[in-house]
């Protein structure tokens, strides 16, 4: 032991090993070392509900700022751990049959475990795995349990909340984001494997910010120029659409008002003529009363009708009227009395 503990000492001591753990290698190490820490320090520092409030007046989730801390490549060291440890865990469960090495490990652990307590019971009367059984079984505590299940609530809250947002367009870029991404992977899914799909959207979703960190006034101008058009062309189709709307209103009100002059125009002609037809008939009626000759003892006139006109109505346009007198009503027959005697029934009885 102790020519082990000075052989270490001896190595340790040498030139060799004080030039590589004090030179510029080793303090470069250190250095980063020391930024990567500081870093993950500020993200675990970064883990509070923002002042920001959605558009319904609710509070976020302290994931919100968390990650927008890493997406926003504020600690470029965290963020980089970050997006490769996912590249990795992606390479790795598309290369590696986790659930296989699972299974196997678990079968040949269990197994060891099972023959040594059997063969301990068989050769020392005493299971070998059941000396190693602690006094007390470890359990969760429940301060560490609430926490973890907070922290939970709130991961899964922040992508429900953002689900939300974006649905109902509260930020319309990243609605607008969102459609773009569904629909490109809508075409990339029918040829790229699920794991390549992963990969682009994890690498979409961090390197897209950091470009437009990277260029944001560039970025910022050309929307705005964007905006701007859209809102011109908006603002150009209001005005014609109230135009023509416009328009349309004025041709259907004088359209209106010359059909109501017709119709007025129509009602008036009708009612000069029911006038002049009415006036007609009372002068034809009195020309042919009782006083004029060649009539029947009906008071009918035997002669035809005139068959001059009177504001275009003809007296061909009517039947004529019977010439016949009406034929006499029979006379009725009198009525026959016939006597009924007083007294029908015999005073007196036959004799038997």
């Amino acid at each position: 032991m102790t020519d082990t503990q000075s052989a270490l000492d001896a190595v340790s001591n040498s030139n060799t090993v004080q030039n590589i753990s004090q030179g510029p290698m080793a303090e470069k190490a250190k250095e980063q070392a020391n930024k990567t820490s500081n870093e993950f320090s500020n993200v675990a520092a970064s883990r509070q509900i923002p002042d920001q409030k959605t558009a319904t007046g609710q509070n976020l989730t302290h994931y919100h700022s968390m990650f927008y801390n890493i997406l926003s490549w504020e600690n470029p060291r965290v963020s980089g751990i970050a997006y490769a440890s996912i590249v990795t865990f992606i390479f790795f469960t598309r290369y590696v049959p986790v659930l296989k090495y699972f299974f196997k490990a678990s079968y040949m652990i269990l197994g060891i475990v099972a023959a040594a307590e059997i063969a301990g019971k068989l050769i020392f009367e005493r299971g070998l795995a059941s000396q190693m059984r602690p006094r007390k079984y470890y359990t969760i505590p429940r301060q560490n349990l609430e926490a973890a299940l907070e922290d939970v609530e709130q991961l899964i809250n922040f992508f429900v909340i953002e689900f939300q947002r974006i649905v109902f367009a509260e930020n319309v870029y990243a609605t607008v984001a969102a459609f773009t991404s569904a629909l490109i992977a809508y075409f990339l899914v029918k040829f790229v494997p699920k794991w390549g799909i992963a990969l682009i959207a994890t690498s979409v979703v961090f390197f897209v910010p950091l470009v437009y960190i990277q260029n944001r006034e560039l970025i910022d101008g050309h929307l705005n120029n964007a905006s701007n058009v859209i809102n011109q062309q908006a603002t150009q189709v209001r005005d014609l659409a109230a135009q023509h709307t416009g328009r349309a209103g004025e041709v259907a009100k004088s359209t209106m008002s010359q059909y109501s002059a017709k119709a007025q125009d129509l009602i008036g002609q009708a009612k000069n003529k029911t006038t002049g037809t009415t006036s007609s008939d009372s002068t034809t009626a009195s020309s042919n009363g009782p006083a004029s000759t060649g009539t029947t003892s009906t008071g009918l006139s035997s002669e035809p009708l005139n068959t001059s006109s009177t504001n275009g109505i003809k007296r061909e346009d009517f039947p004529s009227a019977p010439q016949e007198s009406f034929p006499a009503a029979p006379s009725a027959e009198p009525i026959r009395r016939t006597e009924v005697p007083t007294d029908p029934m015999p005073q007196t009885l036959p004799a038997q």
